[in-house]
This record gives structure tokens, C-alpha cells and sequence, in this order.
């Protein structure tokens, strides 16, 4: 069975911590794909901000093309807003039922997940693969040593989506941070001006 590594992000633009984190979870885990899911609209997140999912799709895409491990995700477009990642496991599952579906997260959304809707329902049929962050907070003690819950050792990327958007209109190079041919995109689209 395929097990395939989730990883939720509005992608905004997609850098390289991004790629770095997804890599190492397809090299270092036992996930045999990781798959970049485009978040339409997270609720907790203003929009002003936001591109077109589209626009963020076709980054992903881009950044993505030259990993054959790495695939671009545009399955939350068509589900209902706002939408909950309960919802998109039972969408996934029903839709390719040979496949098993893990989610990848932070260690800082491992410290919310108690919050999150049916969070019970996502860990007794999925596992979770958690990447660390430098955050503030404790994980919740049920959590701990939870033998759905694994942590693996990626690097931890200090790399935000929201300093490189600032970045960008105030004429800094921040090439290094971004794929490529995400950075191409960019530019010639002129986004985040």
C-alpha cells in the first residue's frame, strides 16, 4: 500500500524551507510521496494577502517538477469552505482507498492539534509526521509518546512565506529563499508588489 505524506500549506509562495521539509520527509520517513496540498483559504488566516490558488498551484507545480517524490495538490478547491482537514482525509480516502494517507506538520500545529475539529477521528485512522519548529507552548501530554505520532529530524527552516512577500516590495534579493523557478514566476507575474 502507498503511503503518501500530506503537507497542508497555503504555499504563499512555496520557498525553499518548504521543498527542504518536504524532501527530507519523502528521503528519511518511510512515506513513499509527499503530497503538497494548496490550502484555498485557511479560516485562522486574512486573505488580503493571499494569491489566487491558481497562481499558488502553478508555483507548486513549479517548484515540484524536478521531484519525482514531490506532487502538487489541488484537491481542497473543489471541497466546501471553509473547509476542515477531517473533511479532506475522508475525501482522499474515499477517493483513492489504496492509498494510505498520513498528515506532515510542525511541531507548532502538534501543539494546537487538540484544538482542531475531530482530531480524535484523524489520529485513529491516520499518522502523523511531525517536523520541528522552533514555538512557543508545550505539546499537549497525550501527544507525547503517541505511537501515531512521529517525529522525524528534518531541518528546522526558519524561512517564512510572509518575510519573503514583505521582502519583495521593498526591492531585497531574495532569490536564495525560492526555487528557482518560483522566483521566475514572481517576477515576471510581478506578484507581492
Amino acid at each position: 500500500m502507498k503511503k503518501i505524506g500530506l503537507y497542508f500549506g497555503t504555499f504563499n509562495p512555496i520557498h525553499i524551507g518548504h521543498l527542504a521539509i518536504a524532501n527530507h520527509m519523502a528521503e528519511y520517513s518511510d512515506l513513499d510521496e509527499i503530497w503538497m496540498v494548496v490550502t484555498p483559504h485557511n479560516p485562522f488566516k486574512k486573505k488580503n494577502s493571499l494569491l489566487d490558488n491558481n497562481h499558488r498551484l502553478e508555483m507548486v507545480y513549479r517548484a515540484t517538477e524536478s521531484y519525482p517524490k514531490l506532487k502538487p495538490s489541488d484537491i481542497e478547491f473543489k471541497l466546501p469552505q471553509p473547509n476542515y482537514t477531517v473533511n479532506t482525509l475522508v475525501h482522499l480516502q474515499e477517493k483513492y482507498p489504496d492509498y494510505q494517507f498520513n498528515l506532515i506538520m510542525g511541531e507548532d500545529n502538534l501543539k494546537s492539534f487538540h484544538k482542531w475539529k475531530n482530531y480524535e477521528v484523524i489520529l485513529e485512522n491516520h499518522h502523523i509526521y511531525v517536523y520541528p519548529r522552533i514555538s512557543e507552548g508545550v505539546t499537549d501530554h497525550q501527544f507525547k509518546d503517541h505511537p501515531k505520532i512521529h517525529k522525524v529530524a528534518a531541518p528546522i527552516m526558519e524561512i517564512s512565506s510572509t518575510f519573503i512577500r514583505k521582502a519583495i516590495p521593498e526591492d531585497k534579493n531574495i532569490r536564495p529563499l525560492l526555487p528557482h523557478k518560483v522566483w521566475e514566476y514572481i517576477d515576471e507575474m510581478n506578484f507581492y508588489r
